[in-house]
């Protein structure tokens, strides 16, 4: 047994510094575009290893493990989601599908702006509600860049947007992970994250257009962003409050999208705004210029249909296999636990990350028939064979997308061996303690440590598992509410999805921009950090001012 140390330098400034070496080491090399992305994240991945081995007196072998346990899961089920999604999308293109529902969204209306809010925004939350885990970048992105949006803005609009949806993601699952490490109600959980998050879907899509358009922009088309966040704002508050927070996102952005379209029959901009590339600084036209967007015939109702049952496909799979009847059902039967030997309940953390000394599990569980990439796989087929391909035809298919994808997947499967050896060296604890030492400013830093725990991990769920019992902990050593902590961990996550590599990873991959990631990076970054300061301005008020709005 292990015990993790969170101040191996006997200096709280020296080991906060020493444990943020990774997580820096990565962002410099992916920031300044000095190595190609799958690279920079095998550099950051020896970097862990050394500070946690050297520094933190973590094993050598334990280490290892560590490390090798975080690529699988990287693998499965992150990658496992990425090369599906990517697949799906591919068989689209090749059969013209792709192309007529391009043209059928283009006839919604020709303004970019408008259409931004309608895929990047709405149609991105109902895929993040149905699957998450990167299913709505992928799609978003390759949605715009195929109507002519540039790769900046395909990539990093699609980041900015897939915000307030996140902690309801794959039918709630950052919120059923939360109360798993906390032990809190999960109803009261989503309903507080649902006093915080529809302020946030009033400010995105105004955000949105903004960052893409500019202020002038922006306000030219004030009354279909209203429609867009209200519509999306006031489902997100009252299913989460009053129904339950698992289907907070599917239901929202369907009432989101049903009355942005009807809104978009009676309503147009007096200017249309048909530039693709961002209003600031988007030289990605120019370096990468984006296929054109499709021109012709308006499609006829039978080839919309046509166009759109491979996404219904989707759909329908994906909802049913985030359900957890659907769950509880398959997971006794096609699964696969391997406990990692050397490395299960090997590592214990301590006090004060946890009221007790607690042995850390690890177990790679093999769900894999319950994956969301196989759910994705599956209404890939299905789809297939529904755009008559050959068996033969989608073999060959997989076979090139995973080509495309394959040092995607890399990166990915290194991202998460750092953020698991983070979580089983201590790393991430070191973090969490550097926060919760801000004493009456916690609110506010104990919100941007759910912002880091999602930029580490790439995954709300997995930065409430990381953060969750921590956030109660020293909650209730302030005297503040751990409802209203623990949420803010899921809330302030939210905002750090747009940086995190995975997601990047997940937009480059799927603009076809390839090595590029360093300029998403830089373009997304000042978006989440000025967001996540903007949810922790409002848990601050929340904690201190507006106490009324804590749930009880």
């Amino acid at each position: 047994m292990w015990q993790q140390v969170y101040n191996p330098l006997h200096s709280d400034v020296l080991s906060t510094i020493a444990a943020a070496v990774p997580v820096v080491t990565l962002l410099v090399l992916i920031a300044t575009g000095a190595v190609k992305t799958h690279i920079a994240a095998l550099i950051a991945l020896a970097a862990a290893i050394l500070v946690a081995v050297l520094l933190f007196t973590m094993p050598w072998g334990l280490a290892l493990r560590a490390a090798f346990l975080g690529a699988l899961i990287g693998f499965f089920p992150i990658g496992w989601i990425v090369l599906n999604v990517i697949f799906m999308y591919r068989l689209t293109v090749a059969t013209g599908a792709f192309a007529i529902l391009q043209r059928a969204i283009g006839g919604v209306s020709a303004d970019r702006r408008l259409q931004l809010l309608l895929i990047a925004f709405s149609f991105g939350a109902f895929f993040e509600g149905a699957s998450g885990f990167g299913t709505p970048v992928a799609v978003t992105a390759a949605i715009l860049i195929g109507l002519g949006f540039s790769p900046l803005a395909a990539s990093g609009l699609s980041l900015i947007a897939n915000t307030a949806p996140v902690a309801y993601g794959a039918l709630g699952t950052p919120i059923a992970g939360l109360a798993s490490v906390t032990g809190l109600d999960p109803y009261l959980l989503g309903a507080m994250v649902g006093r915080q998050l529809p302020f946030f879907s009033l400010i995105v899509p105004a955000w949105l257009i903004w960052a893409f358009a500019g202020w002038r922009g922006m306000v030219q088309v004030w009354p279909a962003i209203l429609v867009t966040g209200v519509s999306f704002a006031v489902p997100q508050f009252l299913i989460s409050n009053f129904i339950n927070p698992w289907i907070v996102d599917i239901g929202a952005a369907l009432v989101s999208m049903g009355c942005l379209i009807l809104f978009l029959k009676v309503w147009h901009p007096a200017e249309i705004w048909t530039s693709p590339a961002l209003r600031h600084h988007d030289t990605s036209a120019a370096t990468m210029p984006p296929p054109p967007a499709a021109t012709g015939a308006a499609p006829t109702q039978t080839e919309v249909w046509w166009s759109l049952i491979p996404w219904i496909i989707v759909c329908a799979v994906l909802l049913v296999w985030g359900t957890g009847w659907f769950k509880a059902v398959v997971n006794p039967i096609f699964t696969i636990n391997w406990p990692i030997e050397g490395l299960h309940n090997v590592v214990e953390k301590v006090p004060p990350v946890v009221a007790k000394p607690a042995p850390e599990p690890a177990v790679f569980a093999f769900t894999y028939l319950s994956f969301t990439g196989t759910g994705m796989l599956i209404a890939a087929i299905i789809s297939g064979f529904f755009m008559k391909y050959s068996p033969l035809r989608m073999i060959r298919a997989y076979g090139e997308t995973i080509r495309v994808v394959s040092y995607s997947l890399i990166t990915i499967a290194a991202m998460l061996a750092i953020g698991t050896l983070t979580r089983f060296s201590g790393l991430d604890a070191t973090l969490g303690l550097a926060f919760a030492g801000a004493g009456v400013l916690y609110p506010f830093f104990g919100t941007l440590l759910g912002w880091l725990g999602v930029a580490l991990t790439g995954s709300d769920t997995a930065s409430n598992v990381l953060f969750g019992g921590l956030q109660k902990i020293t909650s209730e050593q302030l005297g503040l509410s751990p409802i209203l902590m623990s949420a803010a961990n899921s809330s302030g996550g939210v905002m750090g999805k747009m940086i995190d590599a995975q997601s990047i990873v997940v937009a480059s991959t799927a603009t076809n921009w390839f090595g590029h990631e360093g300029s998403i990076l830089r373009y997304v970054f000042f978006h989440s950090i000025t967001l996540a300061c903007l949810v922790g301005v409002l848990v601050m008020l929340q904690a201190y001012v507006f106490t009324g709005m804590i749930v009880k």
